[in-house]
């Protein structure tokens, strides 16, 4: 059975991109829908805050309630998944302090853009997830958001408020993510559940937060600042798509891990950045424009970063 999950996930190249056309096709049709017709920022500023701050909680914290989690076994996959977010960290952390590199590199870009390279899109990661293993592929992505998310959350706002001398603990406070996760992994671990009639409203506020932030992720692309801060960009792209895919693949070879576990930790270690990174940057006072243009970029690269991982041999 195994054997045959693997070939089925990891056949043929051309089957990863059926697999994520309808993930990039909400994203096109957010971006067209903004750019071409009379639902433009105004709207989509709003479907972003429902997004962020009601629907997607939601998401994280049924998926991370509605099954046990049975961190015995799940070790490694907990230790391979921090290990991508920390390597991210750290790489994405040492950039200004690379003598061929850092001499190039604005610090205070620095800070509002470093969060792009070991950020991810839950959106996506959850709809790749569900494609690639079915309701066990979101059971093991709900583990992984729910301890990374808190963590790269963290890892986001610390160089940022260092940099501008603004609240940490207020802006970690205040995430709507971290609430969501956070609550979800409590209630999980004190052996709770939502009640079954809450269940159905709950999914299908997920359902609807899938869609809706995958629209939302087109809608905030933005092409215009690409042209600056080239050698930060380069860098912090580079670690997303292509330094971070190859750590996953050494730590699921080091640790063992195959089926399900395997291929939805190549998928985190290679989908697009967050796509609320320039939200986050723009609210804290930093150049949200160019955040949101290495956001773009991300999401463009990812069509080939998650074909890559995929494939890469095990």
């Amino acid at each position: 059975m195994r054997d045959t999950y693997k070939c089925a996930v990891y056949a043929r190249p051309v089957n990863y991109a059926q697999l994520l056309f309808p993930d990039f096709s909400l994203i096109a049709c957010g971006w067209l829908l903004c750019r071409y017709t009379a639902l433009d920022r105004r709207v989509w500023d709003q479907v972003e805050s429902l997004v962020y701050y009601f629907l997607f909680p939601v998401l994280l914290f049924h998926s991370i309630v509605k099954s046990p989690i049975d961190f015995g076994s799940a070790t490694h996959l907990l230790a391979a998944g921090l290990g991508v977010g920390l390597a991210g960290i750290a790489l994405a952390y040492a950039l200004p302090h690379l003598p061929w590199l850092g001499r190039h590199i604005d610090r205070r870009e620095h800070a509002a853009s470093a969060q792009v390279a070991f950020r991810f899109n839950s959106f996506i990661c959850l709809a790749v997830a569900e494609r690639l293993a079915g309701a066990e592929g979101l059971l093991v992505i709900a583990v992984l958001i729910g301890v990374c998310v808190p963590l790269m959350n963290v890892a986001a706002v610390w160089p940022m408020a260092r940099h501008a001398n603004s609240g940490f603990l207020r802006q970690l406070a205040r995430n709507p993510l971290i609430i969501a996760t956070a609550s979800g992994l409590v209630i999980n671990l004190l052996g709770m559940q939502v009640p079954h009639w809450m269940q159905p409203t709950l999914g299908r506020l997920g359902a609807a937060s899938l869609a809706l932030g995958l629209l939302a992720a087109g809608a905030g692309m933005q092409f215009g600042a690409l042209n600056r801060g080239k050698a930060l960009g380069v860098a912090v792209l580079s670690i997303r798509h292509l330094v971070l895919p190859l750590v996953a693949w050494c730590l699921c070879r080091l640790l063992g891990l195959h089926g399900a576990q395997a291929a939805v930790l190549m998928a985190f270690s290679a989908v697009p950045t967050a796509s609320s990174a320039y939200v986050l940057a723009a609210r804290m006072g930093y150049n949200g424009a160019y955040v949101a243009a290495l956001v773009t970029l991300s999401t463009l690269l990812g069509i080939v970063s998650l074909p890559f991982a995929l494939s890469l041999p095990r």
